[in-house]
């Protein structure tokens, strides 16, 4: 692709999406929300402290129970803002802290609902209802289901068929949206549904992959049939590298099978933070093409990655090589390698772009324009809570946009709310730069070298 043709088209996209951004005024508790976060972002110590007292929520059993606890984290930050030196003289009686544990119960659980759509996938139908009217299709993620046993990967299985139950009757009875609904390869399903290999077998070792995956193996199947009957799409969600592997042959191997040759839709996700992606896709390529589903292309979203942090750790404490990308700018210039790649081998696969960075997604928009696809025929997704702004744009532009939505209960969700905090006041997010002011040529320069 031209590089200068391609840098020009994406300050074009960046500064139309730029101007189609929502105005922040008229939401006072979105600024308070960001006014927290920002504050968080600048203190170590405090980020620390609010992600500890928010992981031990769910074993508090009263407001007093919340209010020790904060008080106790808040008291290792050296230099207290007011407000927190406000909290702990509130402390101080046994009504203060059952007033302050009541607001910070409040508190966590407006947060929490910011990220999580429902307690469950019937519960969550009027948002997904109004995301669908907004014209922002969904993917449904069910929270909280810890794997340990046979009893326990039998019930998430159930979950994930229950909700498909759910969710492929109400987007049948939803108003049409064309640009949500096909592309250049055919049909695309109303009702998407991630799923966790993890969750469906309590035998995903790294020291013995083909146990977990052979476990696994008659769940997956099941579900893939139930939403070929629904006319449902299945979305396989990767996690640590240690599973990988095993999901990846499983999921490759279940969908090379006769009986799921025409469906259903099905996909898979590329984390663009691990050193050898590259590899990954060129692996993933060689199947799509030799294994052709017309009409139901196999779905690759690309994202960044979730899991830096223990990876990073894992590989530490075995004195492995870390097998992430450990600078923030080599892990944007893969990204942008694999978007192009990905848009390249169409229509072998459809492609899913899963970023809240302005420079990221402009980036694909442009090379899809360029390469002469249609709005249609690349997806934007952005996660629920986190990127409703940037979906919101993007719909309004006329793109097709789907929100990553979990649905769970508050202690189900409680590990996901704190990657998403982390995710959100990290100092290198693009959201932080953007709501500090950095101006909009730097956020679509190309990633540093």
């Amino acid at each position: 692709m031209h590089r200068p043709a391609l840098e020009r088209e994406i300050q074009l996209v960046g500064h139309e999406l730029a101007k189609a951004f929502p105005s922040r005024r008229g939401h006072p508790i979105r600024a308070l929300d960001e006014r927290a976060m920002d504050l968080a972002a600048r203190d170590e110590e405090l980020r620390a402290a609010l992600f500890r007292f928010v992981d031990v929520v769910p074993a508090c059993r009263s407001a007093g129970d919340l209010a020790t606890h904060l008080i106790g984290f808040l008291d290792e930050v050296h230099d207290q803002p007011p407000p927190l030196s406000a909290a702990m003289r509130m402390a101080c009686s046994g009504a203060g802290r059952a007033a302050l544990g009541a607001a910070s119960a409040a508190s966590v659980r407006h947060m929490a609902h910011r990220f999580i759509v429902g307690s469950d996938p019937r519960a969550a139908l009027p948002t997904l209802a109004r995301l669908w009217h907004d014209a922002i299709a969904t993917s449904v993620d069910l929270l909280g289901e810890a794997t340990v046993t046979a009893v326990e990967a039998d019930r998430y299985a159930a979950r994930c068929a229950a909700a498909l139950d759910v969710l492929a009757p109400a987007y049948a009875a939803m108003d049409p949206h064309p640009l949500l609904e096909r592309d250049s390869v055919g049909v695309l399903p109303r009702a998407n549904l991630s799923v966790k290999v993890s969750a469906l077998t309590p035998l995903l070792r790294a020291e013995a992959p083909a146990r977990g995956r052979d476990d696994a193996a008659p769940r997956l199947r099941e579900l893939l049939r139930r939403a070929d009957a629904l006319g449902a799409h299945l979305h396989i969600d990767m996690e640590s590298l240690d599973s990988r592997e095993a999901v990846l042959e499983l999921v490759l191997e279940l969908l090379a099978e006769p009986e799921f040759e025409r469906g259903p839709s099905a996909g898979i996700v590329l984390q663009a933070y691990l050193r050898d992606s590259p590899e990954t896709l060129d692996r993933v390529l060689d199947w799509a093409r030799a294994t052709p589903r017309p009409g139901v292309a196999l779905v690759v979203r690309l994202v960044k990655g979730a899991y830096w942090d223990h990876e990073v750790v894992e590989a530490r404490s075995h004195g492995w090589s870390v097998p992430v990308f450990e600078e923030k700018a080599a892990c944007d210039r893969n990204f942008e390698t694999l978007t192009e790649r990905l848009m390249q081998a169409r229509p072998a696969v459809r492609v899913a772009i899963a970023s809240h960075n302005l420079r990221s997604v402009s980036h694909a928009i442009a090379c899809n324009r360029l390469q002469g696809g249609s709005d249609a025929d690349v997806e934007l997704q952005v996660l629920r809570g986190l990127g409703d702004d940037l979906g919101h744009a993007l719909a309004t532009l006329g793109l097709r946009v789907r929100a990553y939505c979990p649905v769970g209960d508050l202690v189900a969700g409680m590990a996901y709310l704190v990657r998403r905090l982390l995710e959100n006041t990290a100092n290198e997010s693009f959201l932080h730069d953007q709501a500090t002011g950095v101006p909009l040529e730097l956020l679509l320069a190309p990633p540093a070298t």
